[in-house]
């Protein structure tokens, strides 16, 4: 969610977990090794305005910091059944510490497209790129949902065509949002509340959806807003923490189940 101010445009990551490509269409440094390779290309949409709904019109994300692994990666995590991770700047900021952190605690590979700013109908074109020219592994992470705050009512058809690209033997695991912006609060909170419950209610449906419960998360402390959020939204580095700790749990528990 670029178009907020709220992540730097240049962004830095740390040895040879990735590159975020930054006024280039493409990144060429693949997540979680020192090789490079090409990097998947999947169709780049024109961003729709949305308005009505209080939070305001989205910026045009496709001009935004984003993180894509390399085709070699991307091979390597579904011949090792690791995860794929779709993503927007929340994606971006704390993907590389993911992914060490995963490959550290339970031993999978992670390969990720994350752009910030982006919504979850992009990224479900990503996801279904993918599926057509590497197959899958058995668990999708979708941190997604953020930016679909500008327009609701469109994000329930998106979780189904996620659920349907996924189909019914792998798991998805999606972390749900929490959006304040000082300047559009209430209309935030609003709004992310509407995209927590169509994604509780399609967990009804299909019963390989998991939910990350970041919003439950940051909600259950008062202090927590302040301390694990930089501005409404984007997370410190005490918050990124957290929200990966969460994330891997949700990922070694699908994993043994």
């Amino acid at each position: 969610m670029e178009n907020w101010g709220g992540v730097s445009r240049r962004v830095l990551l740390a040895g040879a977990l990735g590159v975020v490509a930054i006024g280039t269409p493409l990144c060429w440094q693949e997540v979680g090794s020192g090789t490079r390779s090409k990097p998947a290309r999947a169709p780049v949409p024109t961003p729709v305005a949305s308005v009505g709904f209080g939070s305001g019109v989205p910026a045009d994300w496709r001009k935004y910091p984003r993180l894509i692994s390399g085709r070699t990666q991307i091979e390597r995590v579904v011949r090792m059944d690791g995860v794929f991770m779709f993503g927007d700047s929340l994606g971006v900021a704390g993907g590389p510490v993911l992914a060490e952190r995963l490959v550290a605690r339970t031993h999978d590979t992670l390969a990720m497209d994350a752009w910030s700013g982006r919504p979850t109908a992009p990224a479900a074109d990503v996801l279904t790129h993918w599926a057509r020219t590497y197959g899958l592994p058995g668990r999708i992470l979708m941190e997604t949902g953020s930016n679909d705050i500008f327009n609701p009512p469109a994000f329930a058809a998106q979780i189904e065509r996620v659920m349907q690209i996924v189909g019914r033997t792998r798991t998805v695991i999606w972390v749900n949002v929490w959006v304040a912006r000082p300047r559009t609060a209430a209309a935030d909170r609003a709004n992310s509340a509407s995209i927590n419950r169509q994604l509780a209610a399609a967990t009804r449906r299909h019963s390989n959806l998991q939910l990350v419960h970041w919003a439950e998360f940051v909600k259950a402390d008062p202090k927590r807003e302040r301390r694990y959020l930089r501005d409404g939204v984007h997370t410190t580095p005490l918050g990124r923490d957290a929200r990966n700790e969460l994330i891997i749990r949700a990922l070694a528990a699908a994993k043994v189940s």
